[in-house]
């Protein structure tokens, strides 16, 4: 699929930004806000959208809300932003309000037990440095890997899990990096699901997105809003337009801003701390 910068599109989408009151912006972290690293926990966001995303959060226009596969707990420590925004995490499985009211959706007995069978089956092939366990699945990473490691941790693990996921009623999914193992009830498109359904019908909203994992939210917006894909290189993707990172995206966050408090950006743009 060819893409050209779509700028007629994003002012068309702008201008209806501009004319209601209703607004929501929907957006991923890793990949979207904050570029891929190895090392996960120093994946933090591009400079400057601390600074955008607490002009969108204190102005009170947009209702801002990050939804992404990482935990609220790595979420609150990363995104460096006070007040936060709502927060879905774990694909889902998590969410945290403004005003920090916190649900976790609670596990079945089942579910648990082949979470913990593929964790420990990993672990007895040597893999445990590579596992990152969420409280509701259990990922593998290989970023940073040569490609022929790459591959074959992905077909040994897939080996390894797919049985496990088949008893347990558990999914096998690859995302940009790694390999997952989720609970199918939730996933990002369930939790869009819900925001959506909480909305007036009348908001204009946009979902921002760069994962496999995002395309379950890009099919649950359909025509109720923008889907864009925020990605170095565009792939096949139901999403309607495609943006680079950083620049793109910046260019993207800071128009809305503009919009929603003009006032502040005007007196500058500093990074947040």
């Amino acid at each position: 699929m060819e893409y050209v910068y779509p700028q007629a599109a994003l002012d068309a989408f702008f201008t209806r930004v501009a004319a209601t009151p209703y607004r929501a912006l929907l957006l991923d972290y890793d990949g979207t806000l904050a570029p891929f690293r190895s090392a996960r926990d120093q994946a933090f966001p591009y400079p400057g959208v601390r600074a955008l995303l607490h002009t969108l959060i204190t102005a009170g226009q947009t209702r801002v809300i990050v939804v992404s596969g990482r935990s609220i707990a790595d979420l609150e420590r990363l995104l460096g932003v006070d007040p936060l925004p709502e927060l879905w995490g774990s694909h889902g499985w998590e969410r945290r309000l403004p005003d920090g009211t916190y649900r976790a959706f609670e596990l079945s007995p089942r579910a648990t037990e082949g979470l913990r069978a593929a964790r420990q089956v990993a672990v007895m092939h040597g893999f445990d440095t590579l596992l990152e366990s969420k409280p509701t699945s259990l990922a593998l990473h290989w970023r940073g890997l040569a490609p022929t490691a790459m591959q074959a941790l992905r077909v040994e693990i897939g080996e390894l899990w797919t049985p496990i996921a088949l008893h347990y009623r558990l999914a096998v999914h690859p995302f940009d990096g790694g390999l997952e193992l989720q609970i199918p009830s939730h996933n990002k498109g369930t939790a869009v699901q819900t925001v959506l359904d909480e909305l007036d019908p009348a908001t204009t909203l946009a979902y921002l997105g760069d994962d496999l994992t995002d395309e379950d939210a890009f099919r649950t917006i359909g025509h109720r809003g923008l889907r864009i894909l925020v990605r170095p290189e565009p792939r096949l993707t139901a999403a309607d337009l495609w943006l680079r990172p950083p620049d793109d995206l910046l260019a993207f966050l800071r128009r809305w801003a503009d919009l929603d408090a003009p006032a502040a950006l005007l007196t500058g743009r500093e990074e947040v701390p």
